[in-house]
């Protein structure tokens, strides 16, 4: 049984930063309360519609959010996120960084034109 997200940030006790904003998912709900600078998409209510403003807003956030996310899919093709990390625990920092370094080096490439 896989745990959400949100749960184990909480049972992690790990506390944020005021200055740190936190961009989160709707499966954050309640992340306000532990952190004030955390920022969610606003769900729709049962039955109801989203006003015009909070479309926008999640628009918004979700430009923001994009890019987090595509980070993370690389992160996943290279298999460090999207399976059991099963070498030693002490070089799982180090493999990520240097994965994440490649990633960051790939996007200051200049992009070359195929013909």
């Amino acid at each position: 049984m896989s745990e959400h997200d949100f749960r184990i940030f909480k049972n992690s006790k790990l506390r944020l930063r005021e200055d740190i904003e936190c961009l989160g998912d709707k499966g954050y709900q309640g992340i306000q309360k532990l952190h004030n600078n955390s920022w969610i998409p606003k769900k729709k209510p049962r039955g109801g519609k989203l006003s015009y403003e909070d479309k926008k807003k999640n628009q918004e956030l979700a430009k923001i959010r994009v890019l987090g996310e595509h980070i993370n899919r690389k992160l996943k093709v290279f298999k460090i996120l999207s399976l059991t990390y099963r070498n030693r625990r002490k070089r799982f920092s180090l493999r990520f960084n240097l994965i994440a370094a490649l990633y960051n080096y790939e996007l200051c490439l200049p992009k070359i034109k195929s013909s």
